[in-house]
């Protein structure tokens, strides 16, 4: 392997990695006030292939440097359709923050309807106040059912598809229930809120738990090209040359 080789590879493993980091923040809000939802939705459903794509390509291309040959080129390939079959299955950055963010606000928006029904309030009026107030996706989610309520929607369905969601499921069955059997919820949503309180409390504390693992995978990162080129490289170099040369 030529230097000129080496310093190929580890700038396409940076080109990688420039790739996989996403955009700063200036550059996310400024898209999302430019353009509308759904094109905004688009550009980062075609952000995330572009994305696969190349990272799969640069690992396959780099595979074929250091390894060499048709071997290498081969093994390449594979590389590369393994790499962007695993990237296509990751779950996007963006799932995870929403959910993470419904679990963390939903005892609260709970504890909220509750207090709006206990005080006298209708239970379509209640949604609607405490969607506005929470914000957030998970406003957006009950401000969307109630508005499709609101338009002649049937309830209980609606609430229903709102427990396809699973981080909304446990609110959307309640609801579901209290639109079809009529029956007070005040009290079921304080249970629930106790229960979803639980919830969030474990979800915080698996995160705390996992941050350690998250801090130390971009420093085992930094050492595997070393690591291959070093020890896996001319290892297999030298078994192959063993074999073929008598």
């Amino acid at each position: 392997m030529t230097m000129l080789t080496m310093l190929l590879a580890v700038l396409c493993c940076g080109v990688a990695g420039f790739l996989v980091v996403p955009g700063n923040e200036a550059t996310r809000r400024l898209t999302k006030i430019l353009l509308a939802p759904p094109e905004v939705a688009a550009q980062r459903g075609k952000r995330d292939t572009h994305m696969r794509w190349a990272v799969g390509g640069l690992a396959g291309f780099v595979s074929g440097l250091l390894i060499g040959g048709v071997a290498g080129w081969t093994a390449g390939v594979l590389i590369t359709v393994g790499c962007i079959r695993v990237l296509s299955r990751l779950e996007p950055r963006a799932v995870r923050q929403r959910r993470a963010r419904i679990i963390a606000e939903l005892p609260l928006t709970i504890d909220l309807l509750a207090a709006c029904l206990r005080g006298g309030g209708a239970w379509h009026a209640s949604v609607e106040a405490v969607a506005e107030a929470v914000g957030g996706p998970l406003g957006e989610a009950l401000a969307r059912v109630a508005a499709r309520i609101r338009l002649g929607a049937d309830p209980a369905q609606e609430w229903l598809n709102l427990a396809d969601d699973p981080a909304l499921a446990p609110l959307g069955r309640v609801a579901a229930r209290a639109a079809t059997g009529g029956a007070p919820v005040a009290a079921t949503l304080a249970r629930l809120a106790r229960d979803q309180r639980r919830t969030a409390r474990a979800a915080a504390s698996a995160r705390a738990r996992t941050a350690g693992i998250r801090a130390v995978a971009p420093l085992g990162l930094c050492f595997l090209p070393a690591f291959i080129i070093l020890g896996i490289v001319p290892a297999i170099a030298g078994m192959a040359r063993n074999v073929l040369i008598p």
